[in-house]
């Protein structure tokens, strides 16, 4: 008998020491709205001519799908490269990208 109450203590616990490590994941847009937050979105034709300019002649073909621009006049820009890849870049207003 004690054996029984034994293993099933143990099978208890086993259980709840399991779900406790999982962790919690949440994944609603929350963090899309965070990293937002300090951009304004603008047109394409506001872009500052150095941005334009790099961005042609470093990612030759690509496509601008959005881009914005913070308080400090740093820009983020969503492209889709010739290879159909979507990628975030940021760049200064002279063209010069920045490591985020």
């Amino acid at each position: 008998m004690k054996k029984l109450v034994f293993a099933t203590a143990l099978a208890i616990g086993s259980l709840t020491i399991g779900t406790a490590a999982t962790p919690i994941i949440f994944h609603d847009g929350i963090m899309e709205d965070i990293f937002l937050q300090d951009y304004t979105e603008v047109a394409a034709s506001d872009l500052p001519a150095p941005i334009v300019n790099a961005l042609a002649t470093d990612y030759e073909g690509a496509m601008l799908n959005k881009a914005y621009v913070d308080d400090e006049n740093n820009y983020k820009l969503e492209i889709t490269t010739q290879d159909g890849v979507s990628s975030v870049l940021y760049a200064d207003a002279e063209g010069n990208w920045l490591e985020m």
